[in-house]
């Protein structure tokens, strides 16, 4: 299995998921992770551009659709 092959996981959060800097963090119980089967824990911003990809799992964290976080534009 190849780099390409992570998992293609997407976890849509509402603005009031992301902690005080803007973003979450992977692995995540917002993503349904089992601490058994964790990486390194990252941070990912996602109020910059609404989106982040985890570099070890792949998944990817995104604002559902209408949500903004305040003061990020």
């Amino acid at each position: 299995m190849d780099a390409t092959a992570k998992n293609q996981a997407v976890v849509e959060l509402a603005a009031s998921d992301l902690n005080g800097n803007g973003g979450v963090f992977c692995p995540s119980p917002i993503a349904g992770m089992k601490l058994w089967n964790t990486h390194p824990r990252v941070f990912l911003d996602i109020a910059t551009s609404g989106e982040a990809r985890c570099a070890y799992c792949g998944t990817v964290y995104k604002l559902k659709p209408g949500e903004h976080v305040g003061g990020h534009h």
